[in-house]
């Protein structure tokens, strides 16, 4: 069959802008179909769902990630040069020194002790004035894993800013975007120089820390990397870190259901982790993740031919009613007993992290959330009236008000 004649005619980018998170999950209810297809930014672009299409996008003999990153995202979000930008022997040897950093008990726990530590800290500032705690929690998390990474840092305000602004403006033009741009170039810059003063012994790198292991790193040519790309990669630890930001606002969102608040401040690792897990599935953060196809494939019938935009519904499977009972109820207890399985639950990408895109740092999300959550939940506040809505028109979404609490209390005990 020519697949030209299976090429839609009508392109959806406005739709998408309109639409935002929705686009894609009402496209496919509308079509019932094994994929969605449509174009985007003029492109022939298909859209796939379900654990099964996770395993099909994430096999580099059919989608390809790299070359798929549109440039105003790497000059936002993940930077030139950066790791999400390779594919193959390139991407897996640079990928070995993610997951070394990230990933494993020790790694994981140092994080997590930082950044609570830095919370405790803070949140004895917090009685007597009013707390948006999406603008607190980048904080935190910012000087936590500045002092993990062994990341020398003056103004922890300011870079907090910069690392959400690169966040916040990567999917929309505009002011958000240019924002998001001149925050990476600045941090870009900083780092870049950092990177130098540590190769010249103008300045430390503690042993064993991040900053030392990028500074080092060679990549699969056995060159160290250039002063830029391991800025870039910094940022690329440190960045998604701070973005937890989004879940602890979500989690402040999530705790004005009193049933949840009073398990959640038991001392319950379990249902901490759980509620980690819903968090994550719940509330939106990446709407889809895209590829281009290497060949010409054929998905359950449907031809996709090579270099075609190849989609993976994102928060559409993290809602499908076909995997989750209840998918728009939030309920922790749905992961007690029952962990995620690795391509079912994919707010941060699917896949093998080890060979594949998907976030190595999703270890350390769930830690954090399941260390702060209860943290959070401990405290006793009041939440004033503000916009609590969450436009699914604005991608990436986020509490409108950023979950303001007040009135800010010691907290309760341990029960």
């Amino acid at each position: 069959m020519d697949d030209s004649r299976r090429a839609p005619l009508a392109d959806s980018s406005l739709a998408l802008l309109a639409k935002g998170y929705s686009w894609l999950p009402d496209r496919r209810r509308r079509t019932g179909g094994p994929l969605v297809r449509t174009r985007l930014m003029g492109r022939h672009a298909v859209a796939l769902y379900g654990t099964d299409a996770v395993r099909f996008f994430y096999d580099e003999q059919h989608v390809e990630r790299g070359s798929a990153l549109p440039g105003p995202v790497l000059s936002t979000l993940f930077g030139h040069g950066a790791v999400h930008t390779l594919d193959g022997l390139s991407h897996r040897g640079r990928k070995e020194m993610f997951l070394s950093l990230l990933t494993g008990p020790k790694a994981v726990a140092g994080v997590v002790d930082e950044v609570a530590a830095v919370w405790e800290e803070t949140v004895r500032t917090w009685p007597g004035r009013r707390v948006v705690l999406f603008d607190e929690a980048s904080r935190v998390l910012t000087r936590g894993a500045c002092r993990w990474a062994g990341i020398p840092l003056d103004d922890a305000g300011a870079l907090a800013r910069d690392l959400v602004a690169m966040v916040d403006g990567f999917a929309t033009a505009g002011p958000r975007h240019w924002r998001a741009r001149r925050a990476r170039a600045r941090s870009e810059a900083w780092l870049a120089g950092l990177v130098e003063d540590v190769r010249e012994g103008n300045a430390s790198a503690p042993d064993g820390s991040v900053l030392e292991a990028v500074v080092r790193h060679r990549d699969a040519d056995g060159r160290l990397l250039d002063p830029r790309t391991a800025a870039v990669e910094l940022l690329n630890v440190i960045r998604p870190t701070v973005a937890v930001c989004w879940f602890v606002s979500y989690a402040g969102h999530a705790l004005r259901r009193p049933e949840v608040r009073e398990r959640l401040r038991a001392d319950d690792g379990a249902y901490a982790v759980a509620f980690a897990h819903e968090l994550r599935r719940f509330y939106p953060f990446a709407p889809f993740v895209a590829g281009r196809a290497v060949t010409d494939l054929d998905w359950h019938g449907e031809p996709i031919p090579a270099g075609a935009m190849v989609l993976l519904d994102l928060y559409g499977q993290n809602h499908d009613p076909g995997i989750w009972d209840d998918p728009y109820a939030f309920r922790p207890e749905r992961f007690l007993g029952h962990p995620p399985a690795r391509d079912e639950l994919i707010p941060q990408g699917g896949g093998d992290r080890a060979t594949g895109h998907r976030c190595p740092g999703e270890d350390i999300t769930v830690a954090l959330l399941a260390a702060l959550a209860p943290r959070l939940a401990r405290l006793e506040y009041e939440v004033p009236e503000q916009d609590l809505r969450i436009p699914l028109t604005r991608v990436p979404a986020r509490v409108r008000s950023g979950f303001t609490i007040d009135s800010v209390r010691a907290p309760v005990p341990v029960a």
